[in-house]
């Protein structure tokens, strides 16, 4: 999507109150212990190609440096991809952002 586009689509999102969504990484890290994933991705639902990225990979987290997913819109809904499926994870959170790198919850609940 090119810059203007998406200028557009954020105006006319808060114009109508929309509230952020975010990357739900509690969900996220659900989905990967009940898969025994090894390998998960993360993006914005049509645009990975600018927001997406590894967010486990070998079974470990993404460290945050190494992490270079863009996982939060107003207009845009936040996936997962595990094992080539797309799945819807978002939530609305107040302390989460799109920069938001496993936080303690999730870490937890992939450790369980």
């Amino acid at each position: 999507m090119d810059t203007m586009a998406a200028h557009a689509l954020g105006k006319a999102a808060r114009a109508r109150g929309a509230a952020l969504m975010v990357f739900d990484w509690d969900k996220a890290a659900r989905l990967i212990r009940e898969r025994g994933a090894q390998e998960a991705s993360a993006g914005l639902n049509s645009d990975w190609e600018w927001t997406g990225g590894e967010i486990l990979t070998g079974g470990e987290p993404a460290p945050r440096e190494d992490c270079h997913a863009y996982l939060a819109s107003l207009w845009v809904i936040p996936e997962i991809e595990i094992d080539g499926e797309l799945m819807d994870c978002w939530c609305h959170h107040d302390e989460w952002d799109a920069y938001t790198v496993w936080p303690e919850s999730a870490l937890a609940i992939l450790r369980a």
